[in-house]
């Protein structure tokens, strides 16, 4: 379900407002699958009485933890719990249907009935628009645009990015309600995204796929796929919730693994290539004269391509 979720809830909302993407994500069937909501009742829901099923708190806490306000922000167990009552009824509808099979629905009869306090705020009990505005709520929350910017910022900027850049993209997101391609714009703009030194190490997705952009050679689903997997990233499938890390001491210890993938790449592809020009393509002049010495020197074009993946300027950005 991972594919359709990327493709339905995040991409067409990329360039959007926050509240939007928010709203997609959480009603996608893929996360209320794997967070546990399907079956999660209100203990005084219809279908709670009758079934004696109990409350799942793993969708409403992994909102306000990892996707909106972060950890340690103020919210307590009780917001956790209320907000679990307000997403209870949450579900979709069975594979088996035919004309509507997975998409999301609202089941009033799995929900807890009544007012709930989520962060302070009281929400009437409105069926699944009691969910919404939560959700609406906390895309614009302080701390939400603090945890997005430094997010934001880790990703494309640093694994510790400068305070005053994430200053900045938290007051943008604040002040543009959260519209994501102004979030972009205030990035491109910051002085502070412009350092010099590429401290960014790739992770393996972003290295193969550059390594296939460079030398334009064919997509082999199953290699890639096998690949991301040895070095620790397989596609769609992080270890848990808050997904693939995202700074360089995870991924550093890798990168003898990426020597070998590197090797046996350039024996397959580097007959046809020219690695001194491939400098020029993918480097140009951030390629240093160690770089383009040691690729010249080469005894053969498989190893100059395998030194040039593996060149400090290819591995970072």
């Amino acid at each position: 379900m991972a594919g359709a979720y990327e493709r339905e809830a995040i991409r067409p909302h990329v360039l959007g407002r926050f509240a939007d993407m928010l709203t997609a994500v959480e009603s996608h069937p893929a996360m209320l699958f794997y967070l546990d909501n399907l079956e999660s009742m209100g203990p005084n829901s219809v279908a709670g009485i009758n079934r004696d099923k109990s409350l799942n708190e793993n969708l409403a806490r992994e909102i306000l933890e990892l996707h909106t306000l972060g950890v340690r922000t103020g919210y307590s167990q009780d917001d956790v719990t209320h907000f679990a009552n307000v997403l209870t009824g949450w579900t979709w509808i069975g594979l088996g249907e035919p004309n509507h099979g997975g998409e999301f629905v609202f089941v009033k009869r799995l929900h807890e009935p009544g007012e709930q306090t989520v962060i302070g705020k009281s929400y009437p009990d409105t069926g699944v628009d009691q969910g919404r505005a939560v959700l609406a709520d906390l895309a614009r929350h302080p701390a939400t645009a603090r945890h997005v910017a430094y997010k934001f910022a880790r990703y494309f900027v640093a694994d510790n990015p400068p305070p005053s850049l994430v200053d900045k993209l938290a007051k943008n997101f604040t002040d543009s309600d959260g519209n994501l391609k102004e979030l972009a714009k205030a990035l491109i703009a910051a002085e502070e995204s412009w350092t010099p030194e590429r401290t960014k190490l790739k992770r393996p997705s972003e290295w193969l796929i550059s390594a296939l952009r460079l030398t334009g050679a064919q997509w082999a689903v199953g290699r890639v796929m096998s690949g991301q997997a040895l070095l620790g990233e397989p596609l769609w499938r992080p270890p848990a919730p808050n997904g693939f890390a995202d700074d360089e001491s995870t991924w550093i210890e890798g990168l003898s693994q990426r020597v070998d993938i590197a090797s046996n790449f350039a024996s397959r592809v580097a007959d046809r290539l020219d690695p001194v020009a491939l400098v020029e393509t993918g480097l140009g002049p951030l390629a240093s004269a160690e770089t383009r010495n040691t690729v010249a020197r080469a005894e053969s074009r498989a190893q100059a391509l395998a030194l040039l993946l593996m060149a400090p300027e290819f591995l970072r950005r």
